[in-house]
């Protein structure tokens, strides 16, 4: 117990110090968040001056400018709005070895993550851009956990993260999950905190891994669970329905149980520590006893303090399913706004919000009414209006100049002078449940896929995102107007495997549960034209000017595919 004590002291102190440190940064920020934009726009251009990509769109004589507002303008003339696919020939040529191309030298790392083509993007991560990021805003977010509850570090975190490292690029550059690597890199006086070791992480199985995770967990007094996405809460839950039994037995012994898919080497290495502890396993066995098969986190975690997930966009279908769950004094906090790309900001208060950084990166936006214009107007953020919505763009110190996020935020707040933004959802033909992230083009392709693969031809298709349901709706206008549903869930089931193929995040969301099978849908003859008539009725769109996306997140469109279904 002493010991413990002394370890709980030690984090708190350590990070009570490191923490306050960067937290002050941001107060120092937020008094003038259009000053700490421009210092950081700065930075950034004084870093990549000499790289290739900053010769070419003339970093140097966008620092020459006299004052903020014109190298603002500067910036913007030279520097045209980039996505990934225009980068993608750069950041292959570092990935082949190649330096000072985007960014000085070569990445840290890369951070794989879902693109809009079959091809995954490579996000580089710059050892410039984890340091001055992911490390030191790190502290600010345990920090942050402390001073909402001081005694959150008196227990242990069942964090669900991606793994550290995958692979490697063509040069030997590692790839992989940066939150992985965060966990893996915390600062030792942290480590502690930990319940399960790195190698969980390195399961394929997605039911072993859950396994391991609260098997190893549940043994433990917990009182801090971080995991981005909501729904892994939910097949946490799952897992502990089907396997309790199994927790108990295997607490007991001090045992992995054999019928988990694990493979030797990774399991020797999860299990060094283990010890029999049958006083636990008694205390589980009551637990069953007393509440049946429906023994939740607030039983066998009753101190937990802190549970960290996202609550925004499509997550919060989710947070019903396990409202209930834990105990009443817990607080659930936001993750924050954070992608592979990006990690903006950090929630700071009590409104769900994130508080963007300028201090670490610098962002640009345009208003949600002017993103179909041809040369919208962009802000900056000082410039950003309290309620109304925007498309993000950021410029980071790993290569990315005016890259469009893709991401609808919503303004709620201030923090100082900084704003606070929720995500809303994905825009420009992206869809997605619980983070996979699907593009119309790859629904596209996995139909025309499905169609070679099959021999099955269509006239028309259409996708719905069912947010409540976490899967797809599937509906086909097939040219043979008679082909049995068997037939339709074949091509069904074809769409799903090319989209697995196309997309990585979409097959690590269906491996993992957290997206379930799509369903497909066989329509009537002629049911796209019985749609657009109707839509046009409804003032839904213009004869000569008629269009729709393929794959949706509309329940007005759904409920008009629905009643088109063949009987």
């Amino acid at each position: 117990m002493e010991t413990r004590t002394k370890k709980v002291w030690l984090i708190n102190f350590a990070l009570g110090f490191a923490g306050k440190i960067q937290y002050k940064k941001v107060i120092k920020a937020s008094k003038d968040c259009k000053k700490a934009s421009m210092a950081t726009l700065r930075g950034i251009l004084n870093y990549a001056k000499d790289t290739e990509w900053g010769r070419q769109h003339k970093f140097s004589e966008i620092l020459a400018a006299e004052n903020d507002d014109e190298l603002v303008a500067r910036y913007q003339k030279n520097v045209p709005v980039t996505d990934y696919e225009v980068i993608r020939p750069l950041i292959e040529r570092h990935k082949n070895g190649e330096e000072n191309i985007l960014f000085p030298g070569k990445p840290m790392m890369y951070a794989t993550t879902s693109g809009t083509t079959g091809q995954p993007k490579w996000i580089p991560i710059t050892h410039e851009y984890y340091q001055n990021i992911y490390n030191k805003m790190s502290k600010v977010w345990l920090y942050n956990f402390m001073k909402k509850k001081p005694h959150c570090f008196e227990g242990k975190t069942v964090s669900i993260v991606g793994k550290a490292i995958e692979g490697a690029a063509p040069d030997g550059t590692v790839y992989g999950s940066v939150s992985g690597v965060t966990r893996r890199d915390i600062p030792k006086f942290i480590q502690p905190i930990n319940s399960a070791p790195d190698a969980v992480f390195e399961i394929e199985d997605y039911t072993a891994r859950y396994y391991a995770i609260m098997r190893i967990g549940i043994e433990q007094d917990v009182t801090i669970i971080v995991t981005a996405n909501p729904s892994t809460i939910v097949e946490m839950q799952n897992n502990v329905k089907e396997f309790f039994d199994d927790y108990i037995d295997d607490i007991e012994h001090g045992t992995l149980s054999s019928k988990i898919n694990i493979p030797q080497d990774i399991r020797d290495r999860i299990t060094v520590d283990f010890a029999p502890n049958p006083k636990r396993a008694a205390e589980l066995r009551a637990l069953k006893e007393k509440y049946g098969n429906n023994v939740l986190p607030k039983h066998f975690w009753p101190n937990m303090q802190i549970l960290n997930t996202w609550k925004c966009g499509n997550t919060y279908v989710y947070l019903d399913k396990f409202k209930d769950s834990f105990p009443a004094d817990m607080m659930h906090m936001e993750f924050s706004y954070f992608a592979s790309e990006c990690r903006a900001g950090l929630v700071l208060d009590e409104s769900d919000a994130t508080v963007l950084f300028p201090h670490y990166h610098y962002f640009e936006f345009v208003a949600v009414e002017d993103l179909d214009k041809v040369n919208p107007k962009f802000l900056q953020l000082h410039e950003l209006e309290d309620g109304k919505q925007y498309s993000v763009y950021v410029t980071t110190w790993s290569g990315l100049y005016r890259y469009p996020m893709n991401d609808l935020l919503k303004v709620n707040g201030f923090f100082g002078t900084i704003p606070k933004v929720q995500l809303m959802q994905k825009i420009n033909g992206i869809i997605s449940i619980t983070g996979e992230k699907v593009h119309e083009r790859q629904f596209i392709e996995a139909c025309h896929q499905a169609e070679k693969g099959t021999g099955i031809k269509t006239q028309f298709f259409v996708g719905f995102a069912d947010i409540q349901s976490s899967l797809y709706h599937f509906y086909y206008e097939f040219e043979d107007t008679n082909l049995p549903q068997e037939k339709v869930d074949e091509f069904t089931k074809a769409v799903d495997e090319s989209l697995k193929n196309l997309n990585m995040e979409y097959k690590a969301k269906r491996d993992s549960f957290r997206l379930k099978e799509p369903i497909g849908h066989a329509l009537q003859l002629n049911a796209f034209d019985a749609f657009k008539a109707k839509s046009i009725a409804a003032g839904l769109g213009r004869e000569g000017q008629f269009k729709m996306n393929l794959l949706l997140q509309d329940e007005k469109r759904h409920g008009m595919f629905k009643e088109l279904v063949r009987q």
